[in-house]
């Protein structure tokens, strides 16, 4: 044990002294954090929607048709209470809910309304979607032929989670994927490959010490770093950006430590596969940085990609923490409800220490 401490210290010090690696492993979080700018919004398609409505109406069913068929809605579920709509939205099966009136015709005191109720954690889409969904439900009540009592129907909007439309609700858990997935996976492959490429791996294998000892104490450096820039993320969140932490913070602790552990088995599988600092770059670039970016629903919906690209964005992990601290930060919701994630992520961390065990024992041989 005494030794697996010395081997610790002596990465700590290893990357202490670097000032490159130290600005760019506490330096470059704290930059992104406060300038990251607003995500790119796009055109929305495929809304997962839910419709509350009280009666079986002609003209109601005909407003649902409506709104189905548009190339941006699919009604996938007809519901009769508000509780039903908020535990939909916070199980994540829908992101737009619409409230209709209980009778269009007779305009009694209470259906005046149509209600648009829009999630609000990508505050860029709600806008988007509310904007769409107003637009069909405004035509679909024209068509009914109420255009002397569109004036009296009131389509109003109601946003949940974000009311103040900040679009640090959005970028802040994009971030967080992004600089843990960077820091974890990236900075952990480049400095092992950096051991191999100058020669000095080879006399760290051939100490007393178990060789996959060896690799752990190069990856704790990192592993404690991240949790000190998770902190620093958490912190400026909540105090300079004042993004709220709605959900249990021992739960986003939890699930940020398991992406973590993720993403260091993806540095240390790059590691095992590459040669050189150069190669690793590029690997880690390819199959970590830009993936991340692209398919992980930090910049781009991913319910707007094509079909094969949704599908390709279920191997990212940071797809699925962005969702987890989205549900858990923003929206707070219990644990329990983002299961599935959780589990996801537990499957990836098995599979790749798997992968990255047999492919460095092999290495050894």
């Amino acid at each position: 044990m005494k030794q697996f401490i010395a081997f610790i210290k002596k990465e700590f010090y290893h990357i202490l002294r670097d000032k490159r690696t130290m600005l760019i492993l506490i330096g470059m979080p704290i930059i992104q954090i406060i300038l990251f700018g607003f995500a790119i919004s796009t055109e929305v398609r495929n809304v997962q929607t839910a419709v509350l409505v009280n009666s079986a109406d002609a003209d109601v069913r005909h407003i649902i048709d409506r709104l189905d068929a548009s190339e941006y809605f699919t009604v996938k579920y007809i519901v009769h209470s508000p509780e039903e709509i908020e535990h939909l939205l916070k199980k994540n099966k829908i992101e737009l809910a619409v409230v209709i009136a209980n009778d269009l015709n007779r305009l009694r005191f209470d259906s005046r309304q149509i209600q648009i109720i829009a999630d609000a954690t990508e505050p860029n889409q709600a806008v988007t979607r509310s904007s769409y969904a107003n637009g069909v439900l405004t035509k679909a009540l024209a068509e009914l032929g109420l255009k002397h009592q569109v004036s009296k129907i009131i389509v109003s909007g109601k946003l949940l989670y974000n009311p103040q439309m900040k679009s640090a609700y959005n970028f802040v858990p994009g971030v967080m994927g992004l600089i843990l997935m960077l820091i974890c996976a990236m900075m952990t492959s480049i400095s092992i490959v950096r051991e191999k490429e100058t020669g000095t791996m080879e006399i760290l294998l051939v100490s007393p010490m178990n060789p996959i000892w060896v690799i752990l104490s190069k990856t704790i450096p990192y592993f404690v770093l991240s949790i000190i820039n998770l902190s620093t993320i958490l912190l400026l969140s909540v105090f300079v950006l004042n993004v709220p932490i709605a959900g249990s913070l021992l739960s986003l602790l939890g699930v940020s430590l398991l992406f973590i552990f993720v993403s260091l088995a993806l540095g240390l599988l790059i590691s095992c596969i590459t040669h050189t600092q150069v190669a690793a770059l590029l690997a880690s670039a390819m199959v970590l940085l830009i993936p991340t970016i692209i398919l992980s629903g930090i910049i781009f919906p991913i319910e707007s990609m094509p079909a094969p690209l949704q599908w390709l964005s279920c191997i990212i992990p940071a797809r699925w923490y962005v969702a987890l601290v989205r549900k858990l930060m923003i929206e707070g919701v219990p644990l329990s409800y983002v299961w599935q994630e959780v589990l996801i992520l537990l499957f990836m961390a098995v599979i790749l220490i798997g992968i990255t065990t047999k492919k460095f024992k092999n290495r050894l041989e």
